[in-house]
């Protein structure tokens, strides 16, 4: 038993579930607009006017992903917040050019650290320990 009350079943004792991929898609549009509490015609609409890009099954029907769906949570914010359907598309795009500059930062970050520990690396290896330096001659000259 649960603690809940509920059964568990003996079938699925060992089941893990596996990682829910976000941009797998599996709504269809009229779970989609239920989810996202609007009529299927706005989902159509946001389709056409290329604020959603939904995937598209062999016989045509949308398919709608969890990826798509926060999407559109993300445009009912700004359009509540009085912007318009173009205003929104611009929005949307700036803001996936500032999440791409911000992986191709992190990732020239990244390799500048490891330049930096190459080099930090070259430099223990060329240096002379103090003791095995070459003794300077110096002259007793009076």
């Amino acid at each position: 038993m649960a603690t809940d009350g509920r059964r568990i079943s003996r079938r699925n004792e060992g089941f893990t579930p596996r990682a829910v991929d976000p941009t797998r898609a599996v709504y269809v549009i009229s779970v989609a607009a239920e989810l996202a509490g609007v009529h299927p015609q706005t989902l159509r609409v946001y389709e056409r006017k290329g604020l959603l890009d939904p995937i598209r099954t062999e016989g045509g029907s949308r398919r709608f992903s969890d990826r798509d769906l926060a999407r559109l949570r993300r445009i009912q914010e700004l359009t509540a917040e009085g912007i318009n359907l173009e205003g929104v598309r611009r929005i949307l795009e700036l803001q996936a050019e500032v999440a791409r500059l911000e992986d191709e930062l992190d990732r020239v970050r990244e390799e500048a650290r490891q330049a930096i520990e190459r080099t930090h690396r070259l430099y223990r290896r060329e240096l002379v320990p103090f003791r095995q330096s070459p003794v300077v001659y110096q002259s007793k000259v009076r």
